[in-house]
């Protein structure tokens, strides 16, 4: 059986201040169609699999079924990024389902049709090698916000992982293109089998132990918030990359909708009641309590959503998690 998982637990602090606690990204619509990344992600993943899980917290659980009416709801203990999750999805759906292989998915990607051939791929791989695949974009830029893959042996649906390289700075980010690495998506496949085979030998050895038990609430308390990546992915030589040479790119910044919308004349995104003057190159963005006018600037991100209000510069938008952690201390 072919199972994806949506991971749909964060708060997606990038996009301060549309997303929120109360508002988390995942809930958030940034087209005229009205459908919530989530909508967008399960309608994208139901053509591929035999059936869907969304994978949240337990403050956003029942808010899934308005987004998910068709997925069924995993709700992890508490929030500790992507490895504790994905290994408590996995455990739980093996216990659940006959012989599953997962597709595993962020809810907050902008992809074009050749995700489907790909990720039909990338189960398959997953099915007949056993072994954890990840998959690898191919790059379109030099971008820093992103982790790499540098490929190794080719084996014609897929390549071995030589090795998995933290977000770069620019020039680093150059020479990766130049020695054609793939950026990494954060989507991956794997038997539920294979991931906790490999969970058992690393940091998160007492969560699957405590699920082994039915102890699920002892196995996070007793873990560290940690990503699949650092937790598994770059400790194991069980690791599979199939290219994707498509359409991609992660929502989860003010940035990205410059790249996946349609601008107008000068240059600008908008959405919401905005007017602009004379403004060039500016991402703009209201919610339906607020107006936003824009004169005489250019290279702005500008958004204002529940009396807040954000004003950056384009090339400084990954900054804006730093606000959020400010504020919140």
């Amino acid at each position: 059986m072919e199972i994806a998982v949506i991971l749909a637990g964060g708060v997606g602090t990038r996009l301060y201040p549309a997303s929120s606690a109360d508002r988390p990204k995942q809930f958030l619509s940034f087209d005229e169609s009205g459908r919530s990344l989530l909508s967008r992600t399960v309608e994208r993943v139901e053509k591929i699999v035999d059936t869907v899980y969304v994978l949240t917290r337990p403050e956003y659980a029942d808010q899934i079924p308005e987004h998910a009416p068709h997925a069924t709801v995993l709700t992890e203990p508490e929030g500790k990024d992507t490895g504790p999750a994905l290994v408590y999805a996995a455990h739980r759906i093996h216990e659940r389902e006959d012989d599953p292989v997962l597709l595993c998915v962020p809810s907050d990607h902008h992809v074009d049709r050749s995700f489907a051939s790909i990720a039909e791929r990338a189960l398959r791989v997953a099915r007949e090698t056993d072994q954890l695949v990840t998959l690898g974009i191919e790059p379109t830029r030099a971008a820093t916000e992103y982790g790499y893959i540098k490929p190794g042996e080719d084996h014609g649906e897929y390549y071995d992982v030589a090795g998995f390289y933290e977000k770069p700075d620019p020039g680093a980010a150059a020479r990766y293109i130049y020695n054609d690495f793939y950026w990494n998506a954060g989507v991956f496949s794997w038997t539920p089998t294979s991931l906790l085979e490999e969970a058992r030998e690393t940091e998160l050895a007492p969560l699957v132990a405590a699920l082994d038990v039915g102890e699920e609430q002892r196995g996070f308390a007793a873990i560290d918030s940690v990503s699949i990546d650092y937790a598994i992915l770059e400790e194991t030589d069980e690791i599979a990359m199939v290219p994707a040479e498509m359409t991609w790119d992660d929502l989860g910044s003010w940035d990205a909708l410059q790249r996946v919308h349609e601008t107008d004349e000068d240059g600008n995104v908008t959405t919401g009641d905005v007017l602009t003057i004379d403004a060039e190159d500016c991402v703009i963005a209201a919610d339906e309590t607020s107006h936003i006018s824009a004169v005489g600037v250019s290279n702005l991100t500008i958004a204002a959503y529940d009396g807040r209000v954000l004003v950056v510069p384009n090339t400084d938008t990954q900054r804006v998690r730093d606000v959020v952690e400010q504020l919140r201390e």
